[in-house]
């Protein structure tokens, strides 16, 4: 397992947007470096306490990067192939790990072998390199042949992976990802329905490139440990978890999050010690500021996401309250392009990167919040408190929704004062009991004093 994943704090952009690629690729054009404009958003990662970057697709591809036409070169609308390379080691210069997207289940109809299907019918080398591809019937797209698309979207042609040709093909272009750009990992697009034998193929031939390289699957339903488990994955996407970060707050029902938080990390928590990979939004989803109401929220809501176990994750943009919608299956409106000197003034609460700032500090100064174990102390309706401890370290996160400050007794893991790291001063336990007044909209994050150990 890549151990340094426990310790990351990862920005996740998606770069065809955000460099305000051209919709469509126009595949006579000449490659245009807009990647290089993330090269200019690297102080802001570090500056916000991220030391990891997650890329959505950059591949040749036909529209949005999961409709791969060609997996060994970058989208031409991105730049060359030295682009990403050049962009990669600046990355690393500045102490951030690149992890890509890696769309292995489908690609898209201008993939090259696919049009030599279409070109060359039952005669083409490569008619088994598509899964259900068959010639007794018309696609919805007019071919002359059917043939699987994902979850039904005939743009998207899946794949054969059990075609040792098409595998052979994939993971060379792993092995150059790897060899030729230095990343550090990848994300496996739609995890779910790519086969598992694949999945620990894949896995084995990474690691033994690159002994700390990082898998993570996105996974919407199922048991997680399916697919993150030492043969295949070392993490998924935490979807379980995603929609309660958000309506916990919304419907004033921490309930929601506590009883999925202790099913998955508590004393006989099925995902103890897995880093999954934790989010409120992401270029799938809605944006969160839009999910809210009231954008006073996104403060406790990233002060559970930087305190509740895995590994957390910002969406481009979000760290400034950024609203966005999808509209009629149409991604567009949250994969926007944008100006980083303009950001902080298209969301809804520009201060909230400096709070999610101070928050990446105090997780990456604390080895309980990163790695330890997680353990619920109380819960109500706008109150939640949880603690993370390891080897000694113990810390008390206590959460208030409302908008009023309240006072609020938890249970404490040992007797003294403690101290707060995120607002300051210290805080007296008792008999078992820590009682303090937590602010509105906000929370505190205790540690026991030094004086203590």
């Amino acid at each position: 397992m890549a151990d340094w994943a426990f310790d990351s704090i990862f920005y996740h952009v998606y770069p065809l947007g955000l460099c305000g690629a051209p919709a469509r690729n126009d595949f006579a054009a000449p490659p245009v470096e807009r990647l290089e404009q993330l090269t200019g958003w690297l102080g802001h990662i570090r500056g916000l306490g991220c030391n990891a970057l997650y890329l959505g697709p950059v591949f040749e591809s036909t529209a949005h990067g999961y409709d791969t036409a060609d997996f060994w070169h970058l989208d031409r609308r991105l730049g060359t192939d030295e682009t990403l390379k050049r962009f990669v080691a600046t990355s690393h210069a500045a102490g951030i790990r690149v992890v890509l997207d890696g769309v292995f289940n489908h690609v898209g109809r201008d993939f090259w072998a696919f049009r030599d299907v279409q070109a060359n019918g039952q005669g083409s080398a490569y008619r088994d390199w598509f899964a259900g591809l068959r010639f007794d019937g018309r696609s919805p797209n007019g071919d002359p042949f059917t043939y699987e698309g994902w979850h039904g979207h005939f743009d998207l042609v899946k794949l054969n992976l059990a075609n040792p040709a098409v595998r052979e093909h994939l993971f060379g272009a792993v092995e150059s990802w790897i060899r030729d750009f230095d990343i550090d990992g990848l994300r496996l697009d739609a995890a779910d329905v790519v086969d598992l034998d694949f999945q620990r193929e894949l896995a084995a031939l990474c690691r033994r490139l690159k002994p700390d390289f990082w898998l993570f699957g996105e996974v919407v339903h199922g048991d997680y440990r399916r697919w993150a488990n030492p043969q295949t994955l070392d993490s998924t996407t935490n979807y379980e978890a995603y929609k309660g970060l958000y309506s916990s707050l919304v419907d004033r029902n921490y309930f929601e999050i506590a009883y999925a938080l202790n099913r998955q990390f508590g004393p006989a928590g099925v995902y103890a010690g897995l880093p999954l990979f934790n989010f409120v939004d992401n270029h799938d989803q809605d944006r969160v500021a839009s999910h809210l109401g009231e954008t006073r929220l996104l403060y406790p809501l990233y002060l559970m996401l930087f305190t509740m176990p895995g590994v957390p994750s910002i969406y481009y943009g979000s760290e400034w309250g950024l609203m966005g919608r999808r509209k009629h299956g149409d991604d567009s409106p949250v994969r926007p392009a944008i100006d980083l000197a303009a950001g902080p003034g298209l969301g809804a609460e520009p201060a909230l990167a400096d709070a999610i700032a101070k928050l990446a500090g105090i997780r990456t100064g604390s080895a309980a919040l990163r790695r330890g174990t997680y353990r619920q102390l109380h819960v109500a309706s706008e109150q939640f408190a949880f603690a993370r401890e390891l080897d000694g370290e113990a810390v008390v996160v206590i959460l208030n929704s409302a908008d009023a400050p309240i006072e609020v007794a938890v249970p404490a893991p040992r007797d003294g004062e403690w101290r707060d790291l995120l607002n300051g001063g210290t805080v007296g336990a008792a008999g078992g009991l820590l009682t303090t007044v937590v602010p509105a909209g906000w929370g505190r994050v205790l540690t026991a004093s030094s004086e203590r150990g």
